[in-house]
């Protein structure tokens, strides 16, 4: 396969725009915990915002490593732009390798993140008593057994 410069440049809109949905997840969250610290100040007995304000510290952590493993991507694309312009054949595979990488571990972290996000959602509405008895599965289980 034959690398030219315009391969790495490929994935500049992909990076740039995860890189944009990244930002907006942790500006949501940055708010989100700043209404939580503000909520656990007035009462700080409260134990359902102890268990979100963890959640929060380890979807902020993640949001960290996905966002430094897409500006590394980014990163090895503009250095293997370079090493192409160079010349520098083998060097710019070894460097565009990494740079698809460093994107997929950053896409892995990112659902990692949703799960937990999806997680917190959960425990939020199991504060609601009509939510948390039925969910689809429970239906589904619910439909087959009336069919037995």
């Amino acid at each position: 396969m034959q690398l030219s410069i315009t391969t790495p440049a490929l994935l500049f809109p992909a990076i740039s725009l995860l890189m944009l949905a990244y930002t907006n997840r942790f500006l949501a969250l940055a708010s989100l915990i700043r209404n939580l610290h503000d909520k656990y100040k007035k009462d700080t007995d409260q134990k359902h915002l102890i268990e979100q304000i963890r959640n929060l510290r380890a979807r902020i952590r993640l949001i960290r490593s996905m966002q430094a493993f897409g500006v590394m991507s980014f990163l090895f694309c503009v250095v293997c732009m370079f090493c192409i312009f160079k010349e520098w054949e083998h060097a710019s595979y070894i460097i565009f390798a990494g740079s698809i990488l460093a994107f997929i571990i950053s896409l892995l972290i990112s659902l990692t993140e949703i799960t937990l996000s999806t997680r917190a959602l959960e425990l939020e509405l199991s504060d609601m008593e009509e939510l948390s008895k039925t969910n689809i599965f429970t239906d589904i289980l619910r439909s087959k057994e009336e069919k037995d």
